[in-house]
Order: structure tokens, then sequence, then C-alpha cells
């Protein structure tokens, strides 16, 4: 049917098992009930989650034990569902990684992606577009102290297999560095503009360019920047009509709702492509 949205990937790597026998319908159905839940010790799992948001949970690893993350973590991935841990310290990541073999820990992020095994397989390029021909998300960071907000980000947008564009470093104070750069912000589908202190960078990029930005305020910066508070007022007040605003150094919130956002077109993308293939 022309103009039908795809199916969640999700969704589609279930009815795929079904098909391949290592599912049984009844199973399935209970998945596709969306509310499907694991329970462990100490921890309820929200499997039901990839089907219902596109997205399986996201991990928050800041208090929890690395045996209690491992053991999330391994659910999803028995459910067929890629795992990304947020906020984890050194010390439990050098833990989680001895139990996973496809696992990469960012250690300025402080996140964790751990793979299911069939990931990275070839796609045919209605399944999964070329990089060149993809929605991009541009990051931009004000200054370099902004980075790890910005890893955050990135990671994230990595585990939902977004194509990302990393500009760095090109804060209000020097503007001839962000004029340099705006040939590339005019080429991405969502920005992430991450800036502390005053935050004047995201209403300046706002200007332009013709697509949804996220803003997300740091804690970085001297004097009366109260912890990011600042930051995060001056985002909200901004004059660009195109900016929205999460949460102080939430580079995962700010990735992810740009993600969703370029995950979206590209499912316009591949819908137009099957169209004209059939």
């Amino acid at each position: 049917m022309k103009n039908s949205k795809p199916p969640s990937p999700a969704l589609k790597n279930l009815l795929d098992s079904v098909a391949a026998g290592d599912l049984s319908v009844e199973q399935a159905l209970v998945r596709m009930s969306q509310t499907e839940t694991v329970a462990l010790e100490n921890a309820t799992v929200d499997i039901g989650r990839a089907v219902r948001c596109r997205f399986g949970e996201v991990i928050y690893g800041e208090g929890k034990s690395a045996e209690l993350i491992a053991s999330i973590a391994k659910t999803q991935l028995t459910h067929g569902q890629s795992v990304l841990i947020t906020r984890l310290n050194d010390a439990n990541a050098k833990a989680i990684e001895t139990k996973f073999e496809r696992c990469i820990y960012h250690s300025e992020a402080r996140t964790m992606r751990i793979s299911i095994a069939d990931e990275g397989v070839e796609k045919s390029p209605v399944e999964s577009l070329p990089v060149g021909e993809r929605p991009i998300v541009a990051v931009v960071t004000a200054g370099s102290t902004d980075s790890h907000v910005a890893a955050e980000a990135v990671q994230t947008l990595l585990w939902m297999n977004v194509a990302v564009d990393e500009i760095h470093d090109v804060g209000v104070a020097g503007p001839q560095r962000l004029l340099s750069v705006v040939p590339r912000l005019r080429q991405a589908s969502v920005i992430v503009v991450i800036a502390g202190m005053e935050a004047a960078l995201a209403s300046a990029v706002g200007g332009h360019v013709a697509c949804p930005v996220i803003a997300v305020p740091t804690s970085v910066g001297y004097g009366t920047t109260f912890g990011g508070i600042t930051a995060l007022l001056g985002m909200l007040c901004s004059c660009s009509s195109n900016v929205s605003v999460v949460g102080i150094d939430a580079g995962f919130k700010g990735g992810y709702v740009a993600g969703l956002i370029a995950t979206q077109l590209e499912d316009v993308i591949r819908s137009a492509l099957l169209d004209r293939s059939s």
C-alpha cells in the first residue's frame, strides 16, 4: 500500500523471529500487546517499549550496581533489543564489559552501547539508506568544555542509528567561527545546540537554519551562571522560533528528541523509495 508507514525496527524483528520459527505466534502476540515486562530483582524491564515507542528502554546507570545493569542489559539483548546505558561510571563499565562481547564504552559521555548479535549486517537500500541520503543531526557545542554533554548526545544518536555531524567550539565569543560552519548546519535536518554561560548560541544558530533546534543548556560557566540556570532561562527566552529546550546537561534527552525527528524523516524517505520500487 502506497504511503504506508514502515514498521518499527522492533516490530520487524519480532515478525522476522516468528517467520524463522524462533518465536511462537502466542509469544509474539504478548510482545505486540506493547505491555510485556520482565521482572528482575530490584527492576522491572519494559520490554514492550521498543514496539510502543520505537526504541527500547534506556538504562540510567547512576546509582545502580554493575550486576543490576548487566542483568537488565542481558534481558534486553535476549529480546533482540540493543542497549544504551547512560551516566555510567568507569568502575561499573569495566565490570560490565567483561560480560558482553559487543560493548562500546565512552568515558567522556559516560555511556555504553551494547549491540545485538546481528547488528551491522548489510541491508537493502530500501531498508537502510546510505549515510549520504539519510537525515543528519548536527551536534554543535559553544565551547570545548561542553564536549562531555555533546558526547552523551552523540552516543545516543549512534545507538539510534542516526547520522551525526559534530561541530565543536563555535560559540558567540568568536562569531566568525559560527559563520564558517553555517553551510554545514544547513545540511542538517535537526540541530542539537549545547552551550553554557549565557547560552546565546542556540538563538544564533536558530536564526540561520530552517530546521528544529534542540537546545541543551550546560552547567559550564562562572559568575552568575548558577549551575546552568542562566543558560536554561536564556534558551527558554530565545527569540528564534525554531528553538526548543531540554534540561541542564541533558545530552541524552537532546540527542534522543533529535533522533526521533530524524528517524521519522527517514521513514518518509524510505516509504518514498518503496513506492518508487513498487
